[in-house]
């Protein structure tokens, strides 16, 4: 047993009933604390291990009450995912509906939003509690596909007694999560469940499938809106003097003119016109445009640092893993600054807080992986990281150039 996440959970071949039993047999021995007959999912033994340090009692059902109509509305609407129920509707439900299981969907701190399905394994899934407003994050219900996959942000398939959970173990789940496609930022779940006689070797991968689907949908409707704003942008770029740059309001780059730019720009939040001081160009000013906004160089031309000319700068760096998703915190003289990490950019970042003075590529693949040859991976995802911090990632070695603060998970 020794799939990763993203894979069946159901081994090629296996009859699901024997995989139960002697998964069953790998749980009593793992959760009691002594050796089991054979290695559990790397995915699933590293759930368990967070479970047990958060204290979570396997033996007994959580008991945190669901959200009532007004929170889960209010839920619902902040969520943003309202618009995309009718594609997942068409994509999955008919799946789920066939299989005897349900659709669910749930936003990025595991709060479900939406549960829909045959009204047989609706009512099983009533008795367990997995109900509209309860909460499926791995804090409060230990492992299961949609608080794994959102620690994880990957797609994870969870089969019977993979849960943690003993109420849960009846149970067999898959899902993926979804991710801005420009910003990445993880905007929520999608899910496939029902009774553990129900599995199927192919659900993960159609639910990571739809999840990439919808993701593209959103990519085409981002690239859409930059399309009209790089029309408003053209004749503004012509009528300005010097170095420009206009962004969309999540800060994904329109046109530039005289100055190089990352693909997006991490703008502060409640951005207002004015000077500010800017992670990845030092201090510029903004101007208001239909659509988006004006990026113009203040103080020194070009700006760029993490200590910019007039004064500008990051004041205080602020790692908060203790959220779902974890966030990164950047306050400074023209404001702050919030962005919200994957799992794997959190614990690059953490690694980086814990050794100020840097660490090589090789150590970070050790700290991050236990695999110092996997240079090539974190260079990778350094790269992507850089573009959201600019000067605030520095290298040779890799370092945080302000000092940062970690806060923990619970």
């Amino acid at each position: 047993m020794t799939h990763t996440a993203g894979q069946s959970a159901l081994p090629a071949g296996s009859d699901p009933r024997e995989h139960a039993r002697a998964l069953h047999r790998v749980r009593l021995r793992a959760l009691s604390g002594a050796e089991p007959p054979q290695a559990v999912r790397t995915v699933i033994g590293a759930s368990w291990r967070r479970a047990r340090r958060r204290g979570l009692d396997p033996g007994h059902a959580p008991e945190v009450p669901p959200l009532g109509g007004g929170d889960l509305a209010r839920r619902r609407a902040a969520s943003g995912l309202e618009p995309l129920m009718p594609l997942l509707r068409t994509r999955l439900l008919p799946a789920a509906e066939a299989a005897g299981q349900i659709m669910v969907v749930a936003d990025d701190e595991g709060r479900v939003l939406w549960r829909e399905g045959g009204p047989d394994v609706r009512h099983r899934a009533d008795r367990l509690g997995f109900v509209e407003g309860s909460a499926w994050d791995e804090s409060s219900v230990g492992t299961n596909a949609i608080g794994t996959s959102i620690v994880t942000g990957e797609a994870v398939h969870v089969f019977g007694p993979e849960h943690y959970a003993e109420s849960h173990t009846p149970w067999t789940c898959a899902a993926a999560p979804l991710h801005d496609p420009v910003t990445r930022a993880p905007l929520g779940v999608v899910d496939l469940s029902g009774p553990a006689h129900t599995v199927h070797q192919s659900t993960v991968s159609l639910v990571d499938a739809v999840a990439r689907l919808v993701e593209l949908e959103l990519r085409a409707e981002s690239d859409a809106r930059l399309a009209v704003l790089r029309e408003v942008a053209g004749p503004v770029l012509a009528r300005v003097g010097g170095p420009a740059v206009v962004v969309a309001p999540d800060g994904a780059t329109a046109a530039a003119r005289g100055v190089d730019v990352p693909g997006r720009v991490w703008l502060p939040a409640g951005l207002e016109p004015g000077e500010l001081w800017l992670p990845a160009l030092g201090r510029w000013s903004a101007e208001a445009l239909p659509g988006g906004w004006l990026l113009r160089p203040a103080g020194r031309p070009g700006g760029g640092g993490v200590e910019d000319g007039e004064g500008g700068s990051a004041a205080s760096v602020v790692l908060d893993l203790r959220s779902r998703p974890a966030r990164l915190r950047v306050a400074g003289d023209d404001g702050a600054w919030e962005h919200r990490l994957t799992p794997r950019h959190a614990e690059l970042v953490a690694a980086l807080a814990a050794h100020p003075e840097g660490l090589s590529a090789a150590q970070l693949a050790a700290e991050v992986f236990g695999d110092a040859g996997r240079t090539v991976t974190v260079r990778a995802e350094l790269s992507r990281l850089r573009r959201a911090l600019g000067p605030l990632l520095a290298h040779q070695p890799y370092r945080l150039a302000v000092p940062c603060t970690t806060l923990p998970p619970p």
